[in-house]
């Protein structure tokens, strides 16, 4: 990769890694569901009418818009707003990696290497002394909402590889359509109208601040710039970068919030981010492929493509 390409690799990962602290800030100015929803319609208008009209079939926008959008962020925004820490949930959210794996094998086949089995039950380690740590410190609910909010996240990427977007960006925006209202009804029956007003009627620069940063920056810019990034370079090359969000999660809430790192949190940290790689890893065939598509890209495409001939339409690439 070329060094502004690897700057922007680590960009990406830098505002994905803060916008955990920005939430945090967030939350001190909306309730939860509502400031989910605010993201997400932030994220959509006025990008999807300069994005195109959708290149994949509606149903696999309503699904992804649904698990990810209705579900992962309303259970990260709930889990983080009832008391668990931006930064160790920047951390406990990368084990959506392991979620992917084991939804790639259970619902598409995709037999896991001996390798990334260990890689998960090393990240599942991790999330045990996560666990143990925040239940003698802190609510387990909020814990137990953001590990499922990993788990719905590891369920939409194997369904955005199903859908296969060939333009991420597109896709990111018209998910961004859908959660918008199903999120402010159960904003509507659980936090209340009067809530919601009396949040918006408060509304001041830093209230939409994040809203803006949340949807613009995170979404928008965040998913693009990824997106871009995987057109031009192997697939293993970019996702390790995803490794150093929760990095810049714990140092941006450490130095914002004044939020703490216990010995343990750093144990499952390291846990968590090493299972997370090792589950990551190409498959050795993977990884040479890439390597020779960098070295010989001419042949490597002449052989992808009479591979792609014989084995049928690729299924895509799981966005992490």
């Amino acid at each position: 990769m070329k060094p502004a390409h690897l700057a922007l690799a680590v960009l990406v990962a830098a505002v994905w890694g803060v916008n955990f602290t920005v939430i945090d800030i967030g939350l001190a100015h909306f309730p939860p569901l509502l400031f989910s929803a605010l993201r997400f319609l932030v994220a959509a208008v006025p990008a999807v009418f300069f994005v195109g009209r959708p290149k994949v079939a509606w149903k696999w926008i309503v699904a992804v818009g649904l698990v990810l959008g209705v579900a992962k962020f309303g259970l990260l925004f709930i889990g983080m707003d009832t008391g668990m820490p931006a930064g160790l949930s920047s951390l406990v959210l990368q084990v959506q990696a392991v979620f992917t794996a084991l939804f790639a094998f259970l619902f598409l086949g995709e037999r896991p290497t001996r390798v990334r089995v260990s890689g998960m039950a090393v990240a599942l380690a991790g999330i045990g002394v996560a666990a143990v740590d925040e239940g003698t410190s802190g609510p387990m609910t909020a814990f137990v909402l953001v590990v499922l909010a990993a788990v719905c996240w590891g369920a939409s990427n194997v369904l955005t590889r199903r859908a296969a977007p060939p333009d991420s960006l597109n896709f990111m925006v018209w998910v961004s359509t859908v959660p918008v209202l199903p999120l402010l009804g159960l904003s509507l029956l659980r936090e209340g109208a009067s809530t919601d007003l009396d949040a918006l009627r408060g509304l001041d620069w830093q209230g939409a601040g994040t809203v803006a940063y949340v949807a613009w920056v995170t979404t928008v810019f965040g998913f693009g710039a990824w997106g871009w990034l995987l057109r031009r370079h192997p697939a293993s090359s970019v996702a390790p970068f995803s490794l150093l969000v929760p990095v810049f999660g714990m140092t941006s809430a450490a130095v914002v919030l004044g939020e703490g790192v216990s010995p343990a949190q750093w144990c499952a940290a390291a846990l968590l981010v090493g299972g997370v790689a090792l589950t990551s890893l190409p498959s050795p065939r993977g990884w040479w492929g890439a390597r020779r598509a960098e070295r010989e890209p001419e042949r490597a495409a002449a052989e992808g493509a009479e591979g792609a001939e014989a084995a049928g339409p690729a299924p895509g690439a799981v966005r992490v």
